[in-house]
Formats: C-alpha cells, sequence, structure tokens
C-alpha cells in the first residue's frame, strides 16, 4: 500500500529521533506497525500511536489503532511495540 509507506515515512522523518515506525504486516482492513525508539519522556506513549493516524490522514487514509500486541521496555527508556490498527478507508482525491 503506497500511502500507508509514505505515512511510515512522514512520521519518520517527524518523529525519527524519538521513535520509528515500520510495517509488519498488512492483512484485509488490518495494519500492525512496529514503533521502536526512546520515545520521548514527557510525551504520552500513545500520542506516538496516534500521531501516525493524524499523518495518515493527510495521505488519504483513514486508520485507528486499536490494540497494542506487543510491549517491550529496558531499563534505559528504550521500547519497542507492536500495534494493531484497523484501516476505516480512503479519501479519493488525496496525494
Amino acid at each position: 500500500m503506497e500511502e500507508l509507506n509514505r505515512v511510515i515515512n512522514e512520521f519518520n522523518k517527524l518523529h525519527g529521533s524519538e521513535a520509528v515506525a515500520r510495517i509488519r504486516e498488512i492483512t484485509g482492513d488490518e495494519i500492525i506497525l512496529e514503533f521502536e525508539g526512546s520515545f520521548c519522556a514527557t510525551c504520552g506513549l500513545y500520542d506516538y500511536f496516534e500521531d501516525i493516524k493524524w499523518d495518515a490522514m493527510d495521505f488519504g487514509l483513514r486508520i485507528e489503532p486499536v490494540e497494542v500486541l506487543e510491549a517491550e521496555e529496558d531499563e534505559f527508556e528504550h521500547g519497542r511495540y507492536v500495534v494493531k490498527y484497523k484501516l476505516l478507508g480512503r479519501d479519493k482525491g488525496k496525494p
């Protein structure tokens, strides 16, 4: 899905110093994304999962985070999270 690749690239450009996202799987209307990084300590962790939803809207995709499937954190404020999203639709006429 070309639009989702562009969303991930935009997210990584904006948040790459704190968190990097990558696509793990796309099946039907389910999208599994993996986030890894140090994440901003003053930001809410779930804000990162929501930010990608808003970035997706700019590229004509409507996605919604529905479940954190995996969460790993170490003692150095570094973590890895796997999040399931539901594809709600596409907006025609977007880039």
